[in-house]
């Protein structure tokens, strides 16, 4: 085959010139690709900050709450005379274009980064300000027209909308799992509707206890996560509190009079939600108590959906060799090396994200104690870690659901010839026959293999009819007390 070397000609033909401008800041002099809506700050981030590989904008509800802030305090400055009508009204409608979702890939600042959330901030500000120079037929980077900082951030610091734009963001994002959450309790509460007739043996520290009916065990999944959503809300709600109008440190510099109450009154209008200001915006500036409260109960949630995962697993364990009392849905081939058999990969991964949540407790606990004085610097680790853990988990939990939960078949006859055969059911005899004498029918059942079902009716000791009351799969599911 021919090569074809390119001449110069025809590279400079074949090659698409990208037209720049050139912005600057205190710092100097930078080219931004003029394609781009972001400018300088956005750029040195972008330089500063390859940690995760995560951008800003994978969280577009962070990038659309942030959005909705801008557009509440353009109004509230154009209110109290700060910015002229035009401004406003340009930034107003830029900021519509993000919360419609638009323009996301122009928010590629890692979601770990120093500066407090600064270069989140200064990329909103900057994206905000240029897409309003076009909507008004100027240049990007006009910024002697609408300026990132004089304008957009007009009256505002990161320090009170980088808070309140990720409070509202994990408003939505724990209104999610919740929705997640319910669901996941709903198909419980179906499982134990459907598995209500199904008698099997209860089980203690790995061991038969006493039956009971398998749809109990799964209506008690549905009544704990019940549980867990009552706390979420709770917590949730910690988070209505802004500090919006608080600017660097609480002291709302910078400020015009009674921007904070107005700016909070816009954000209420645009959002829908029952936002307040706080009653101290000093304290409220540097308090990220919230998510530490919040961060808990994720952890909460995580512990107990992993320990109902551990269950699903050990009830469909063998399924020759182990419990085999339920089947989970046969979602993949689980060996290369061994034909037929099939893993719980569906809880398995539940289980794994479950851990994520809890290790990022840790994170955001630390990131909350390491705040000093007037602002806590660490809120974008916080935020980076709260967030996936409320979305992971999210996930996680559809996941459990489709694949899983939905297609749980119980094993009918093994859960009966468990509860037959189990020594466990002499529990039952107690108020008839007192612990001595079921403890000696426990040591002859184990010494011979017998059902203690027989060795009652050998011994004697209690007639049939009696017996049968007390083994029936009825009362054994919802004992009465007999004696």
């Amino acid at each position: 085959m021919q090569k074809h070397f390119y001449t110069l000609r025809e590279i400079k033909k074949n090659t698409v010139m990208k037209s720049t401008r050139i912005e600057h800041d205190f710092l100097g002099e930078r080219e931004i690709s003029d394609d781009k809506y972001y400018g300088i700050q956005t750029l040195r981030a972008i330089e500063n900050f390859p940690i995760t590989g995560i951008p800003i904008s994978h969280n577009s509800g962070l990038i659309q709450a942030f959005a909705m802030v801008k557009k509440a305090c353009a109004q509230t400055n154009e209110d109290l005379g700060v910015l002229d009508v035009k401004v406003s009204k340009a930034i107003q409608d830029a900021s519509d274009v993000l919360v419609a979702g638009e323009l996301i890939d122009q928010f590629p600042v890692d979601m770990i980064q120093g500066g407090a959330g600064t270069s989140t901030n200064m990329n909103v500000n900057e994206v905000i300000a240029n897409k309003a120079l076009e909507l008004i037929g100027y240049k990007k980077g006009e910024y002697d027209v609408i300026h990132p900082n004089n304008h957009v951030n007009c009256s505002q610091s990161t320090n009170d909308t980088y808070p309140t734009a990720f409070r509202l963001a994990l408003y939505n994002g724990i209104n999610n799992l919740i929705d997640a959450l319910r669901a996941l309790e709903k198909a419980f509460e179906v499982k134990g509707e459907e598995f209500k007739d199904v008698l099997k043996m209860g089980r203690t520290q790995l061991q038969d206890a006493v039956p009971m009916a398998l749809g109990d065990e799964f209506h008690a999944f549905s009544v704990t996560l019940d549980d867990d959503i009552k706390c979420l809300k709770d917590a949730r709600d910690l988070l209505l509190e802004m500090n919006l109008g608080a600017t660097a440190i609480g002291t709302t510099i910078n400020a015009p009079e009674g921007y904070p109450e107005l700016s909070i009154k816009k954000l209420i209008e645009i959002t829908g939600l029952p936002l307040f200001l706080a009653p101290n915006l000093i304290e409220q500036t540097s308090d990220t108590g919230a998510y530490v409260q919040i961060s808990g109960v994720l952890k909460r949630v995580a512990t107990k959906l992993s320990k109902i995962c551990n269950d699903l697993r050990l009830l469909s364990s063998g399924p020759r060799a182990g419990f085999n009392e339920i089947n989970l849905p046969r979602m993949q081939p689980g060996s290369s090396i061994m034909p037929g058999k099939v893993n719980p990969v569906i809880p398995e991964v539940v289980n794994q994200v479950c851990y994520l949540v809890i290790g990022n407790d840790v994170t955001i606990t630390m990131a909350a104690e390491a705040g000093q004085l007037q602002l806590n610097v660490m809120e974008p680790v916080m935020s980076y870690a709260i967030f996936q853990s409320t979305d992971t988990m999210t996930n996680a939990i559809h996941t459990l659901i489709d694949r899983c939960v939905v297609g749980i078949t119980a094993n009918e006859d093994v859960c009966a010839a468990n509860v037959a055969n189990s020594v466990g059911v002499v529990t039952a005899l107690n108020p008839v026959l007192g612990y001595e004498k079921c403890s000696e029918i426990a040591k002859e059942a184990f010494r011979t293999g017998k059902r203690v079902y027989d060795i009652v009716l050998e011994k004697g000791w209690i007639d049939k009819e009696k017996l049968d009351i007390i083994f029936s799969s009825e009362n054994l599911k919802n004992p009465k007390f007999i004696k």
